[in-house]
């Protein structure tokens, strides 16, 4: 499925269930965070070693909330005909440049604390 098929399949299920009036930009910002903020609360107390391997259910739980957030992410995206995938790939050209790899290798640092971008 590409990106457009599911937006077209995002606006049926939102018209057949007149939901397209709550669908602003504003509201589905919000729900974006929060649907994030739900994948947030899946690792919020564990060890970093552990986050790596989720139980069957926090897997689960997981893969829905994914599912949320690109669902709230397509919707969005398509307020203002933006592809996400397009959206995506021209960001990583942009930090491609901010981070070059010979500065950045191993390190952490935001590009405004070694002089990149």
């Amino acid at each position: 499925m590409t990106i457009k098929q599911l937006q077209e399949a995002l606006d049926e299920f939102a018209s057949e269930r007149d939901w397209g009036q709550f669908h602003s930009p504003k509201n589905l910002a919000m729900a974006l965070s929060v649907e994030a903020a739900e994948i947030v609360e899946l690792f919020q107390w564990t060890k970093e070693e552990d986050s790596y391997g989720l139980s069957a259910d926090k897997l689960l739980a997981l893969k829905e909330e994914i599912g949320d957030v690109m669902i709230y992410l397509t919707n969005l995206a398509g307020k203002f005909n933006i592809d996400p995938l397009e959206a995506a790939l021209a960001k990583l050209q942009i930090n491609k440049k901010k981070y070059p790899a010979s500065l950045v290798k191993g390190k952490s640092a935001k590009y405004t604390e070694y002089g990149g971008g």
